[in-house]
């Protein structure tokens, strides 16, 4: 199994992996085969989840869809991933936000989403 698809099965049983090198104890996504820039050997671990918004775009639609964001998370571990943040209107969203990971099924899918800390 590839590394994308070990993540995405882990999700899939409800866990948010991330990898790091196992001599630098650097994690990083997206998941890889080896560590990014020194190809050495990686580790999975199990990410708190917590992180804060580092940018976010508002992707508005013509009526009746409704406009929603999009947003980049700085994990707590220091990788950056793409995401949404839910439970707030997307205009309310913040660089600097606290937020917590959580995840859920979007058709067939397991899908990382963030809350307001």
């Amino acid at each position: 199994m590839g590394p994308e698809a070990h993540w995405r099965a882990a999700l899939a049983d409800g866990s948010f992996l991330l990898q790091r090198g196992r001599q630098s104890g650097r994690a990083f996504f997206p998941p890889r085969i080896a560590e990014p820039g020194t190809g050495d050997e990686t580790e999975w671990f199990e990410a708190c989840g917590e992180g804060t918004v580092y940018s976010v775009t508002i992707i508005g639609q013509k009526p009746p869809a409704v406009p929603y964001a999009v947003v980049l998370v700085e994990l707590a571990e220091g990788p950056r991933l793409m995401s949404r943040v839910e439970g707030v209107a997307p205009e309310a969203i913040a660089i600097g936000m606290a937020v917590k990971a959580r995840i859920i099924r979007e058709g067939d899918a397991p899908l990382l989403v963030f809350d307001p800390a």
